[in-house]
């Protein structure tokens, strides 16, 4: 059977992979080893096991390729370079017989079911069975709803065209299939699916969100009881699976009483981990894709009880994660390194059973009514803020705004980025601004009901009142004196210099006082009443507070406004190719005189 690239289209390949099967069988020769039970002793030859029995991997990218992505839509997108990359696929493809995994994301009859099936390289194992682990069994015999072919070798690999970046990964959302070449970090599995979800849950009347779920019960200052269906927005690397997947128990309950003078025992219980990582936001309930969670475990101790015990668990499975002298699981981040540097992306696949505060189900028992977004900087921001506007809230999600972690990849660590939705590169099939869109209906809607959403803003990795320099940068046509960041490396690693933030721990306090109804507030100081500023966090200081304030640091409220003036004009430039067609009182909601 022969096919060259004049056979490339995108429907194309997939019927040649379906005559190269075809053609094999034919032969008596395998063709797919169909959901092989030996995953994990295959793997096993070439993993590492620690003390405490789980197994370990290491990938050749650490990071996901996001630059040598490309979403291609119809064949008039298909250009020489993609076709040449999608024959070379093909002609590995028909040298050896590939892994077929099923699974489902989506608990069963859920509004996230979504059938999934992975052709992988048989020489990854490793990779295959992880995925598996992450996601639910799919046993009902019906065809997938999307496919990914994982082949992790340099085939070759052109550029993306018009770019100096390698053309590593293609995904074709109108035709429900995912290309993945070079890369075996299994982030790339993982977040193509899930891109593949965030558009199915668009087309099933929700929003495909990169957020975390977690459920809790508050008591109120008038002594009733609220239930929390809280979702974290942030980048990866940000601090969403920290504050995600965070839970109080005896241990942190005896700490917040000690150092904040807080018995969160009685006030903050029946805490429930739903997923850390992408959701699906619907009108009257927040579904989740995994019954696992893949959570970058970088620095990860015991006062993050839920995921340092799933992540001790022999059941655990790690990737490019280290050992300590004992020759046990370590996320310390001393041993590995990445190009030259301390590792800051290790992972772990672990089991929400084994946080110890699962309930069987991924799905939300409600709506969502408590939206945070973590939005790091390091000049005009305070460490938390109240979101009391639709549209500013809607433009805070659009932004993403963030600062670049070594987990989304080596360049622009510790600088200023924006991501749109803090998932721009996995949003495909329609624009971002369909999801904000619809997210501000939800935000509108709910307004003024019993039970609104309520949004926070917090500040996790930037910094309050770091120095800077106004230097003046190119943004299309445009010179922008901009605030830039000093840095200094400390340990191997990219730190501001100056100013402070807020701890894991104080930012939980204010989280779950706010969630109480305990934290007093007051308008900020530019964007009035829209947006509030905690006078009154009952734990925290005033002093502590005032050096969590920039007002502290810049000087004057001509600063601020100079500062916030360059960040909104960044922000417009970026929204107009990440997120363009927004509505325009969400795109000026941040605008002031």
């Amino acid at each position: 059977m022969g096919f060259t690239i004049k056979d490339i289209t995108i429907k194309g390949f997939l019927e040649i992979f379906g005559d190269i099967i075809e053609s094999k069988k034919r032969s008596g020769i395998t063709a797919l080893q169909n959901n092989p039970k030996d995953l994990l002793k295959r793997a096993q030859y070439y993993g590492t096991q620690y003390k405490n029995k789980s197994w370990g991997w290491t990938s050749n990218i650490w990071s996901r390729s996001a630059k040598g992505s490309v979403v291609i839509n119809s064949d008039k997108e298909l250009e020489a370079a993609h076709k040449g990359l999608m024959l070379r696929v093909l002609e590995h493809i028909l040298c050896q017989p590939m892994i077929q995994v099923d699974a489902n994301l989506g608990q069963p009859k859920s509004k996230g079911e979504f059938r999934c099936r992975l052709y992988c390289d048989p020489q990854f194992p490793d990779t295959a069975y992880r995925w598996k682990q992450l996601n639910f069994d799919c046993d009902d015999g019906r065809s997938p709803d999307a496919l990914l072919f994982f082949v992790p070798h340099y085939l070759e690999n052109p550029n993306v065209p018009g770019t100096n970046d390698m053309l590593r990964v293609l995904r074709f959302p109108q035709h429900n299939y995912t290309i993945v070449t070079s890369s075996s970090y299994q982030g790339e599995i993982k977040k193509g699916f899930l891109s593949h979800w965030i558009y199915y849950v668009y087309q099933q009347g929700g929003t495909g969100e990169h957020a975390s779920l977690k459920e809790f019960t508050v008591k109120l200052k008038n002594n009733k009881e609220k239930r929390i269906v809280m979702c974290v927005w942030g980048l990866t690397g940000s601090g969403k699976s920290t504050h995600g997947l965070y839970i109080v128990d005896k241990k942190s309950a005896q700490m917040f009483k000690k150092n904040f003078g807080i018995d969160f025992s009685k006030s903050v219980y029946d805490q429930v981990v739903k997923n850390d990582d992408i959701v699906g936001v619907f009108k009257d309930r927040v579904v989740s894709p995994e019954k696992g969670a893949w959570t970058k475990t970088e620095d990860v101790s015991e006062s993050q009880i839920g995921i340092y015990r799933a992540a001790m668990s022999p059941r655990a499975l790690h990737e490019n994660t280290e050992w300590d002298e004992t020759g046990n699981v370590s996320f310390q981040g001393k041993l590995f390194q990445y190009h030259g540097k301390p590792n800051q992306n290790s992972r772990t696949v672990l089991m929400l059973e084994d946080v110890g505060y699962f309930d069987g189900s991924v799905d939300s028992s409600g709506p969502l009514n408590m939206a945070v977004f973590i939005s790091p900087g390091y000049t005009s921001d305070y460490a938390w803020l109240k979101i009391n506007s639709c549209e500013f809230a809607a433009k805070v999600l659009a932004d993403g705004r963030t600062v670049g972690h070594p987990a989304q990849g080596r360049q622009g660590v510790g600088e200023v980025k924006y991501e749109t939705r803090y998932c721009e590169p996995f949003t495909m099939g329609v624009g971002n601004a369909e999801h904000v869109k619809r997210f501000y209906g939800f935000l509108k809607e709910r307004a003024h009901a019993a039970n609104p959403i309520d949004v926070y803003l917090i500040n996790t990795t930037g910094r309050i009142g770091a120095r800077y320099d106004w230097i003046e940068e190119v943004f299309g046509k445009d010179r922008i004196k901009i605030p830039k960041t000093q840095f200094e490396e400390v340990n191997g690693k990219i730190k501001p210099v100056g100013g402070t933030g807020p701890t894991i721990e104080e930012t939980e306090v204010f989280l779950f006082q706010a969630a109480r109804g305990e934290v007093e507030y007051e308008a900020h100081p530019v964007w009035g009443d829209k947006v509030l500023v905690p006078k009154n966090v009952p734990g925290i200081s005033s002093s502590r507070l005032r050096k969590l304030t920039p007002l502290t640091y810049c000087g004057s409220i001509e600063e601020m406004k100079r500062l916030l003036r360059a960040q909104i004009c960044v922000s417009k430039y970026f929204l107009a190719s990440q997120c363009p067609g927004l509505p325009d009182n969400v795109l000026s909601a941040m605008d002031f005189v």
